[in-house]
């Protein structure tokens, strides 16, 4: 008797099986199943460089330099929830090692600075703060320390993993882990070996739960970009045993690999502002409302979750122009995610094993658990929605069953108009989810195409919005000659209005028509109106410094002339000049500026195509009366983080300079095997 119980069992199991879809490819664990359910948190780089004004520390500065007058975890916390926020990743310790807490391993921490005569602790009173407005608590922590005299040696890793286990065994539960992996000389002139599996072993240890965050995962990966844009096609799989912190091929993890080994999905990473920390000279270049949108369609809407930065300032409080921006944010989406599916009828081309629990109907509920599948080995099918009406939309959200693997390689979207179904948008990859965008249409009837998959599709969730139509905001730029022009791109005939005396431009405000001059420094604040000036898009402001009208490049490389030599100065930062190295020699680039300037620093602009071929990191920079009697530099450094983020650089001079001449040396570039030195644009700060 009991044998034939265990016959069929045997027998009722396989049904069963039979009965369910099985696994593609590679597949999220539970750590991974419940970091996809978030969607939006925050990045909070707070630590020295606040107090230094760097976005890379050096690891000499003095704990006393930290030293917030009014800091307030329960501040971010209550703006990031208020946001719409599910978490924070909180830098605990940057490149320049300092520690925001009170470390045992290290002296260059918190335990060691003015504030709070030396007991306070970042991390507790932020845990604490998570904990009360229920989000998720998350930590950055650097292997590179510029500032440890241990760096470079066996012994320093033994030092980060007692200084992991500090962060993670006294805070309470930690969702991720974020490693950096920039990897540079300490202040014994040598590079770590870093122990990566040591360091995942450690984490795993004392908080099992966590994701862990680097190039190559080994839970989730980096986007291969700062500017929060995860790509058209992109697969939560990757062949992780290739990848690595600093792998050097960055532009494979935007797409990920398509038959990948290993379930290490997108996180997106960018900041509210240029610069990671905060910086009182980008109080006015806060991202946009209309920035942020599209950066959230493009992370979070391309299968990814969004990691937002928020430089919290010296007082130790997210900025009230940040906190302003975030909650405009939230207002829109809130706006723009009203789901209109909801309760529709929905009819499948077909069903896995036509079996109820797979029914067409489990896309429109709001269960994760629940799905629609596609009949076995069919790898296009068709899903109608019937709105039972005509409705107006412009959005449609999709998810994948993902627990069972990513499958969807493209997808189409189509409204039913005069008769038939007319195509309004088409997608690649889908994943854990995927928001498409197409122009308004009012239609009674949707269809989504599976054109192409690798298996059988099986989607769990589609919603349909009507979001609000943002205004593109205007783009300010100046020529050579000084002349400014106000642009409003992909904005059907819009009014442009304007301000050049740092007052906010309003309807009433003077309308650009025409490119106007400012040949000196200034600021050009400009909005854009649609619908008869009822309509208007953010503001945007731009500061010019004097302009290249007077200046002439004496010499670029190895050239005093030739082809782009130009490009240096133009004003137009979509192009740029690119000169070939000659060996491991400097390449320099002298300008004439036209006439003696009380000179207080330079900029330097990388090129803004996407590549990074020949993008300067260190760099020295001369001046001269004559130009051929040069002193020594009046600054050298390098750009951090320039690969990464290729924003424009300012760098201010000890001393003011008086100088017509400008030398700028190209020392050495992002990439150790670049043949050639690129600039965007080079200018000088004399405001």
């Amino acid at each position: 008797m009991q044998i034939r119980l265990i016959a069929l069992f045997v027998i009722l199991s396989r049904l069963t099986l039979a009965q369910t879809p099985a696994p593609f490819g590679a597949v999220p664990s539970a750590r991974q199943l419940q970091w996809h359910k978030l969607k939006y948190y925050a990045f909070v780089h707070f630590n020295m460089n606040t107090f230094t004004n760097e976005e890379w520390g050096h690891g000499t500065e003095t704990a006393d330099m930290f030293n917030p007058t009014q800091l307030d975890c329960r501040q971010w916390a209550r703006v990031a929830k208020e946001a719409g926020m599910e978490g924070i990743v909180i830098t605990a310790k940057h490149h320049d090692g300092f520690c925001l807490w009170p470390s045992k391993f290290t002296e260059h921490s918190v335990k060691n600075s003015k504030w709070r005569d030396g007991k306070g602790d970042v991390l507790k009173d932020l845990s604490a703060a998570c904990k009360e407005y229920g989000l998720k608590f998350g930590v950055y922590l650097s292997p590179w320390d510029r500032n440890h005299p241990a760096y470079g040696t066996p012994e320093y890793n033994e030092i980060f993993k007692n200084t992991l286990k500090e962060v993670l065994t006294q805070y309470g539960d930690v969702f991720e882990v974020w490693f950096d992996g920039a990897n540079g000389e300490g202040p014994n002139g040598k590079k770590q070996v870093y122990d990566w599996p040591g360091f995942i072993a450690t984490v795993r240890q004392y908080q099992p739960n966590a994701v862990i965050f680097s190039d190559g995962g080994p839970d989730i990966r980096w986007v291969g970009n700062e500017d929060g844009y995860a790509g058209e096609t992109n697969w939560a799989t990757l062949n992780r045993d290739k990848v690595y912190p600093g792998y050097p091929n960055y532009w494979e993890l935007t797409p990920g690999h398509e038959d990948g080994t290993h379930w290490v999905p997108t996180e997106v990473n960018c900041s509210i502002r240029p610069g990671w920390y905060y910086h009182a000279s980008e109080d006015s270049k806060v991202k946009s409302l209309e920035h942020l949108v599209d950066i959230y369609y493009s992370s979070i809407g391309r299968n990814g979750n969004w990691l937002l930065n928020l430089p919290v300032d010296r007082r130790g409080l997210v900025h009230e122009n940040d906190v302003a921006r975030l909650m405009e944010l939230k207002a829109y989406t809130d706006k723009a995610s009203v789901n209109l599916a909801g309760g529709k009828k929905i009819v499948a081309s077909s069903v896995f094993s036509k079996v109820p629990t797979f029914a067409a109907s489990n896309i429109l509920d709001k269960s994760r658990d629940t799905y629609w599948a596609a009949a076995e080995g069919a790898k296009q099918s068709t899903l109608d929605i019937d709105l039972g009406k005509s409705i107006t939309l412009n959005r449609l959200l999709i998810e994948e069953y993902i627990a069972l693997g990513q499958r969807v390689k493209k997808f189409s979207v189509s409204a039913w108009k005069d008769g038939n179904y007319q195509p309004v948008a088409q997608g690649t990859t889908i994943g854990n989810r995927r928001i498409l965008r197409f122009p308004t249409v009012t239609t009674s009837k949707i269809r989504v195409n599976i054109e192409e998959s690798k298996a059988s599709p099986l989607i769990r969730h589609i919603e349909i919005y009507n979001a609000p139509e943002l205004i593109v905001t205007p783009v300010i730029s100046r020529s050579k000659d000084g002349l400014v022009t106000i642009a409003c791109p992909r904005t059907t005939d819009p009014v442009i209005t304007y301000t050049t005396d740092g007052s906010e431009p309003t309807a009433s405000s003077p309308r650009f028509s025409q490119p106007f001059s400012m040949l000196q420094s200034g600021t050009v604040k400009a909005r854009a109106f649609i619908n008869n000036m009822k309509k208007a898009s953010s503001p945007v402001s731009t500061d010019f410094d004097i302009s290249s009208a007077k200046w002439t490049v004496v010499s670029a490389g190895s050239s005093a002339s030739g082809k782009g030599i130009d490009r240096l100065i133009d004003g137009n930062t979509n192009s740029f000049w690119q000169q070939r190295k000659a060996g491991e020699g400097t390449v320099s680039v002298v300008l004439d500026l036209g006439e003696t300037l009380s000179l207080k620093g330079f900029t330097y602009m990388p090129r803004q195509d996407g590549k990074k071929d020949g993008i300067v990191y260190r760099y020295a920079v001369s001046v001269s009366q004559d130009g051929k009697t040069w002193a020594a530099p009046v600054s050298q450094g390098a750009f951090s983080n320039i690969n990464n983020n290729p924003v424009g650089q300012s760098v201010r001079f000890d001393q003011p300079q008086s100088a017509r001449y400008l030398k700028f040396d190209a020392l050495e570039t992002t990439g150790e095997k670049d043949a050639t030195v690129s600039i965007a644009e080079l200018g000088v700060l004399t405001r």
